[in-house]
């Protein structure tokens, strides 16, 4: 199991981000992001890992353990038809640098959808 510090730094280095743009996704102070990323490696409370991993769109329980369930099970059932698996492997051609912004657009997307579905 990987410490919170080492999850946060994961998906950082992973979407691309500095800590100064958590920080101003966030509203949090640069500093105290660095906190839980330094030596000290602090926690921040509930309320600030739940806007740390809303930015970051991932789950307060990933960024804890390392683990996250709901993904967990995606990735096990995996593409349910031809055209996802496609659209899979076309993902993973695509640089790094685009999938950072492919992967903001389509989460906002769903948002906006899951938004108007309410």
């Amino acid at each position: 199991m990987h410490s919170f510090r080492e999850n946060l730094r994961s998906e950082l280095d992973f979407q691309g981000l500095t800590v100064k743009e958590l920080a101003a996704r966030t509203g949090i102070i640069k500093g105290t992001l660095d906190n839980y990323l330094g030596a000290r490696a602090s926690i921040p409370p509930a309320d600030i890992a739940v806007k740390i991993a809303d930015a970051l769109h991932v789950s307060v329980e990933y960024l804890v353990t390392g683990a996250d369930k709901q993904r967990e099970d995606a990735e096990t059932v995996g593409p349910a038809n031809a055209e996802e698996k496609s659209l899979l492997h076309d993902l993973t051609v695509i640089p790094q640098h685009l999938r950072k912004t492919l992967r903001t657009l389509i989460h906002q997307t769903a948002q906006s959808v899951r938004s108007g579905a309410e």
